[in-house]
């Protein structure tokens, strides 16, 4: 949710700080605020507001000094204010903080700083908490600190009379380091800092970093110095940028069947899957009783993909969770059950509690993830990285299809390990799964249609989405994406359940999207189909070639294929939709409204 920079070094930090903000949007805030060292008033300067980072960039723009730290906030405690805005400052100390402090009220009452606290932030607070414990020794009064909190957090912060260093800590919520010729750089997520060196570390849980213009050191608890683990930038940089999209929804959403293929040329040995390069123990997948699949909205949805994919050509009962509810459910696991955890950020908060609960039963845990060195994949025995690069919209589209190719990937794994297939089942499914990238490019070429057909879409306040076998969980995030970049109130429902009661919703010009993929289900959805039609739903079919005679007027055809590989050219399609109605709406579609990127709070 929020993000943090800072720098100190050579050059104007101002203009670091801003472009620094600027990739960080992308993760959902509210405001933004940096704060520099100024030389001539030797002490930090405090800038911030409620709104873009645009409008806190017009207010800088003579804010000079060569260390500083920033902030873009995603309101939790307190509201949406330039007060509330980070950076805090709170005598000789000024700090940026991601997470949640659990315990900020009873430190408010012990410290007795109710009546001089400036905000209504939690993070204010531990400025406050800092700058009681500070005596001179800055190491000294950030591990006395953060041993009194209760909560996630990552901090960067920076003291009035030590203007050569930032300092940064952190627990959960991460913070990482890197550093080149011009000074040392520190941020939320390497998006932000991978232009300046392609080396970098994920600062360890529970220790102190101080970082100056030459260096970084860093400390436990106990005052021993820490080697960190250095990790490599593992995407092409300069493809970081929009490349001539208007956003880079659409840009992320076309970059799929390159994704789809470098997922397939990094797992496959010999036409088989193989996930040692990833330090895979793949013996969990033959040994396992049980598959549990713990994940939030999109990842979610394609482990709900992944349930009908295993248990048809494995044989393992699967449950998905959704990782928020998981460990308030009292779930059935034990050691034979393998945990798979799905989190594209490896930062999400209800996911990451879900596999600690997991480790505490003792059940063997499998993270799919696609940012190395994250929270989650380092928790985890083990991890399949997904590699789909840095994903800037808000709306998951590229990374949700390299988790599917995951999940198909582990089917087919686990299917061969098992005696489920032979070679002969394995060599064809893994074939068909090979057509999916250029399916996908044939869905593309027909962008001009989908986007046609999207006009229908524009003026409509509900939509509903019907279909059957595969074709439902496919719905759900197709469903989910008109929601959350159209603000178009989406519901998809599995088509036999519309006479269950869904379909008294359905009146005349309501649109329906139906999809029809699974021919041995057809004749029951078009049955489904007529139903809406005879209450006078606008239907608008999306159907596989094979199919087309039972299509509505309005239809977007899909390349035939096996039954089990029309998800992901489906979903495509309907992610396009999506964009269009959202960017002919006029909408920001990178940035819909109240939502953030990275979830990093319960």
């Amino acid at each position: 949710m929020c993000g943090i920079i800072g720098y100190i070094g050579y050059d104007e930090a101002k203009n670091i700080l801003i472009k620094g903000l600027k990739t960080l949007e992308y993760r959902g805030y509210d405001s933004a605020g940096i704060a520099v060292y100024n030389p001539d008033y030797n002490q930090c300067l405090v800038s911030k507001c409620e709104g873009r980072v645009d409008k806190l960039e017009s207010k800088v723009a003579d804010v000079k000094g060569k260390s500083g730290i920033g902030h873009t906030r995603w309101a939790t405690h307190g509201e949406v204010s330039d007060t509330n805005s980070h950076p805090h400052k709170f005598g000789n100390v000024t700090i940026v903080h991601n997470g949640i402090i659990e315990n900020y009220e009873s430190l408010m009452n012990t410290l007795g700083v109710a009546s001089k606290l400036k905000s209504g932030t939690d993070s204010e607070v531990v400025a406050a908490l800092i700058d009681k414990c500070y005596e001179k020794n800055p190491v000294d009064a950030i591990i006395s600190s953060v041993k009194k909190l209760r909560g996630t957090y990552a901090l960067a912060i920076m003291f009035d009379d030590e203007p050569d260093a930032i300092y940064a800590v952190r627990n959960v919520s991460p913070v990482v380091c890197c550093q080149n010729d011009s000074g040392c750089y520190i941020a939320s997520d390497i998006i932000a800092i991978a232009e300046y060196c392609p080396d970098y570390f994920v600062l360890p849980e529970l220790t102190v970093a101080k970082i100056t213009k030459d260096k970084i050191e860093i400390v436990d608890f106990a005052k021993n110095f820490v080697e960190p683990e250095m990790s490599a930038v593992n995407w092409d940089i300069k493809n970081s940028g929009k490349c001539g999209y208007p956003f880079y929804m659409e840009k992320e959403i076309m970059e799929q069947p390159d994704v789809i293929r470098n997922t397939l040329h990094k797992k496959l040995r010999d036409n088989i899957p193989d996930f040692s390069s990833d330090n895979v123990d793949e013996s969990i997948f033959a040994e396992c009783k049980s598959i549990s699949i713990v994940a939030c909205g999109t990842a979610m949805h394609s482990g709900l993909i992944g349930k009908q994919l295993i248990e048809k050509n494995c044989g393992v009962p699967v449950t998905v969770y959704m990782a928020s509810e998981f460990i308030y459910c009292e779930p059935i696991i034990s050691r034979d059950t393998l945990v798979i955890c799905v989190s594209q950020s490896g930062e999400t908060i209800d996911t990451l509690e879900a596999l600690k609960y997991a480790q505490r039963q003792d059940a063997k845990i499998l993270s799919i993830v696609n940012v190395r060195g994250s929270v989650i994949a380092k928790l985890s025995e083990n991890v399949i990285y997904t590699d789909a690069g840095p994903e800037i919209a808000v709306a998951s589209t590229k990374a949700y299809t390299s988790q599917l190719v995951t999940f198909y990937l582990i089917t087919a794994k686990m299917a061969y390990m098992r005696g489920c297939f032979n070679s002969e089942g394995l060599s064809s499914f893994m074939d068909e799964l090979k057509k999916v990238p250029k399916a996908v490019e044939e869905v593309f070429s027909n962008k001009e249609k989908i986007h046609h057909i999207a006009g229908s879409l524009l003026t409509a306040e509900h939509a509903f989405m019907i279909g059957r076998g595969l074709d439902y969980p496919a719905l759900l995030e197709a469903s989910l994406k008109l929601k959350e970049i159209s603000y178009i109130h989406s519901e998809a429902f599995a088509s036999g359940e519309l006479k269950h009661g869904t379909i008294a919703l359905i009146t005349k010009n309501t649109p329906v999207i139906a999809l029809m993929t699974q021919k041995y289900l057809a004749s029951k959805q078009v049955s489904n189909i007529k139903e809406v039609q005879s209450r006078g739903a606008q239907v608008i079919t999306i159907c596989t070639t094979s199919l087309k005679s039972f299509a509505t007027n309005d239809f977007i055809e899909l390349p035939d294929m096996d039954d089990e590989f029309t998800v992901i050219p489906a979903v495509s399609v309907m992610q396009l939709l999506a964009y269009y109605v959202s960017s002919d709406k006029g909408l920001d579609v990178d940035k819909p409204r109240n939502l953030a990127k990275v979830v990093t709070v319960e």
